[in-house]
């Protein structure tokens, strides 16, 4: 019985958890954004996901300018990835971490030089794997430990919202996805967009 009652509490903690996240990520975003994140996930028709990642980059406040760059017969892909880049590299080089950490930074470095040569030949499905395990390492030279912790969606919505959306934009999207390579590269390219301007 007394098993039973600890399983129901659990229960009720993650759903009243679950309800928290939600209702505060709407504090945020208007449910036109909220509803592009879940139509972004599902849909597989090329022209409906270009529409949500173009209603989530305003929502990240980058609308005009991921225009250009989610239109794949501009020429403002290349530039992005060399600012993502060149960004992430000094980010990554200019935070402090533990000593137990620098192999960490190294890897990362390795890991975001192997990333950006993926996006140069245009291998987006190949890089979508490979893009949020860099994004978890980023986040955790920042944050450390915290970053790990179940509350962290809602600690970087009110520490710093225009991260915290970030965040949970990451986070709204699953990390093993077998998308085309026109999804893939939106997915890819609006995350990039709001690290590479951080």
């Amino acid at each position: 019985m007394a098993l039973q009652s600890y399983y129901l509490k659990k229960l009720v903690e993650n759903f009243t958890m679950h309800l928290m996240k939600g209702d505060l990520i709407e504090q945020f975003l208007d449910s036109e954004s909220i509803q592009a994140m879940h139509s972004l996930v599902e849909s597989v028709e090329e022209n409906e996901c270009r529409s949500c990642a173009l209603t989530l980059a305003q929502a990240l406040g980058a609308s005009e300018a991921f225009k250009k760059i989610a239109d794949p017969k501009q020429d403002a892909e290349n530039r992005l990835v060399t600012s993502f880049h060149n960004n992430l590299v000094l980010l990554i080089q200019k935070t402090w971490v533990e000593k137990s950490d620098e192999e960490l930074k190294a890897q990362v470095l390795y890991h975001l030089e192997e990333f950006c040569k993926q996006l140069n030949a245009k291998s987006y499905t190949a890089s979508y794997a490979p893009f949020f395990s860099i994004v978890d390492d980023v986040v955790y030279l920042m944050f450390g430990q915290q970053s790990k912790n179940k509350d962290f969606e809602e600690y970087a919505l009110r520490i710093d919202p225009e991260f915290g959306i970030f965040w949970w934009y990451v986070k709204s999207l699953p990390r093993e996805a077998r998308w085309s390579e026109a999804k893939s590269r939106l997915v890819i390219l609006l995350g990039m967009y709001f690290l590479a301007n951080y």
